[in-house]
């Protein structure tokens, strides 16, 4: 064959919008998307089709997420007229503290080892989704990813390095404590080495543990054989679980949160996650004028100004639920945004969270022809998570709990039993009480900044799914210091460092968030955009 580089690309690329009628999944990963397809287009739902993406991706994007995952997910019923969300975050291992952090010779939770780990929730909101609103069985989604479990896939080009990083990440971590990695080490590297893109990657550890969850509704991971194995391999390597951690948990129905942008409501999931945080910077961008030129320096300075408003406020106040003393209203309320509004001017500032009670993760996308659309994503955090893999079952674990704080006073501290903060965010557009559709943006702390990228893109400038999705990103990574894409012009980037902020320009594009969109139109048709920083893929029928 040709010799070629997988990794390099000369010349830019387009990609148009993709219209079907009868369902669409869209994801990084172009086999999951036909895993989500191939169940649609055997009779199943939106909701179907989700499950079977959603345990697919642990396999063919492992570097993202993974059978030890958590997931949220905003769920469209087209028979109920209703958006549902779900929350299977874990919780904290009931002997974990903060006090065993600091023990063992840390002042902030690390990523690696047993301390971030917590109790997986994906594998309960797959079962949770299919119970609710599914139309197979756990068999039949399951199938496909049994199936390139078994068979083998190709690694493609987008986890190349993230694969590398992570190998080498925890070959370092084996020379301190071997016994922990050992499983990592042998599951995600041939002989000593990562796999490359365009290589054959075979899990049947994989296939074997999806189908005995299969078999038991995924009750096996939290009471029963898989459970045992988990708790085994954590009491013999210094982890803290114990069985009833995994016996007492469950998944939850939440109801979701939204603020009206300029006639549309833009749901989120409510905290832990921070999907508040795209609320609240939308909440502030709306009392400003956004111009008519999305690429201009005014249209970026607001952005980021509000965005960072948002952030500071989010990690001051955002926790469990069940331990936040600010109100959730009061964060979102108009009184609130207006007081932030008020504090941007034309120079960068140096953002400190208010005080509201005055007054390496996978996103991806289905919808059915029968009005049913779901906003779905999962993650192991880091890449990778924490590198805790439990021998003989493929299960890698998260590293969730690296975003608990060791300080007591922080509604977000560290406690056995508790969720910690959260990154991942499914978004969900609707206009007069109808949906428009699921949307996301993929990406650590990248997370929300997409999402007001994405819909300010769709609903100020009027871009299309694809161009939305397109459009050169910046991130805000702390203080007055942002990121941005080499793609933004150059007289923008120059006049941002003119009003105080410290620019970067990135040369990757891989930290800029991986987003996916469909929107439904007036006459039924399914138009979607996917991220061209990645393997986007759009099934469609």
């Amino acid at each position: 064959m040709p010799n070629f580089d997988p990794l390099r690309y000369s010349y830019p690329s387009r990609r148009n919008v993709v219209y079907a009628k009868n369902g669409m999944a869209s994801s990084t990963s172009p086999a999951a998307s036909q895993a989500g397809l191939e169940i649609m287009k055997a009779g199943g739902n939106a909701m179907d089709a989700a499950v079977a993406m959603a345990t697919t991706l642990p396999l063919t994007e492992p570097t993202s997420n993974g059978l030890g995952s958590d997931c949220f997910a905003l769920i469209w019923s087209a028979r109920d007229r209703k958006l549902y969300g779900l929350n299977a975050s874990g919780v904290a291992p009931a002997a974990l503290s903060a006090e065993a952090v600091k023990k063992a010779g840390y002042d902030a939770v690390p990523f690696d080892g047993w301390l971030p780990v917590m109790v997986p929730g994906a594998p309960a909101g797959w079962a949770a989704v299919n119970e609710r609103f599914g139309t197979k069985s756990l068999a039949e989604l399951m199938a496909p990813a049994i199936r390139y479990a078994r068979e083998g896939f190709c690694v493609p080009v987008n986890l190349d390095r993230p694969w590398a990083s992570g190998v080498a990440r925890f070959q370092a971590a084996a020379e301190k404590d071997p016994d922990v990695y050992a499983p990592f080490l042998k599951l995600f590297t041939k002989d000593g080495q990562p796999y490359r893109a365009g290589e054959v990657f075979k899990n049947p550890e994989y296939a074997d543990t999806l189908e005995e969850l299969a078999e038991t509704r995924c009750e096996s991971y939290y009471r029963g054989a898989i459970m045992k194995k988990i708790v085994e391999f954590s009491r013999k390597t210094g982890g803290f679980f114990s069985e009833s951690d995994f016996e007492n948990y469950r998944p939850e129905w939440v109801e979701p949160i939204s603020v009206n942008y300029r006639g549309y409501d833009v749901c989120e999931i409510p905290p832990n996650g921070h999907g508040i945080t795209a609320l609240m910077a939308l909440n502030i961008l709306k009392g400003l004028d956004p111009g008519t030129a999305r690429e201009s320096a005014d249209a970026y300075h607001r952005m980021i100004e509000a965005t960072k408003l948002a952030f500071v406020d989010a990690k001051k106040f955002v926790a469990d639920p069940r331990y936040m003393r600010t109100k959730v209203s009061d964060m979102l309320s108009d009184r609130y945004a207006d007081r932030r509004r008020a504090l941007i001017t034309e120079t960068a500032l140096l953002p400190e969270a208010g005080d509201p009670s005055c007054g390496g993760t996978v996103y991806f996308c289905t919808a059915d022809g029968s009005g049913n659309m779901v906003s779905f994503i999962q993650s192991n955090y880091s890449g990778f998570g924490s590198g805790v893999v439990i021998p003989g079952t493929a299960i890698s674990l998260q590293d969730r709990g690296a975003n608990f704080s060791l300080d007591p006073e922080s509604d977000n501290y560290l406690e056995g039993g508790k969720k910690s903060y959260h990154t991942i965010i499914p978004g969900f557009l609707m206009k007069d009480g109808e949906a428009v559709g699921p949307f996301g943006v993929m990406g650590g702390f990248m997370q929300p900044q997409g999402h007001v990228q994405v819909i300010v893109n769709t609903v100020d400038y009027h871009m299309n799914p694809q161009e939305a999705l397109d459009a050169p990103r910046f991130q805000w990574v702390g203080e007055k210091k942002i990121q941005l894409e080499r793609e933004v012009p150059a007289h923008i980037a120059q006049e941002l460092e003119r009003r105080g902020h410290e620019v970067e320009i990135v040369n990757t594009n891989t930290a800029m968030g991986r987003g996916q969109i469909i929107w439904r139109t007036e006459e039924g048709c399914l138009v979607g955009g996917t991220e061209p920083r990645a393997d986007g893929t759009i099934a469609a029928w």
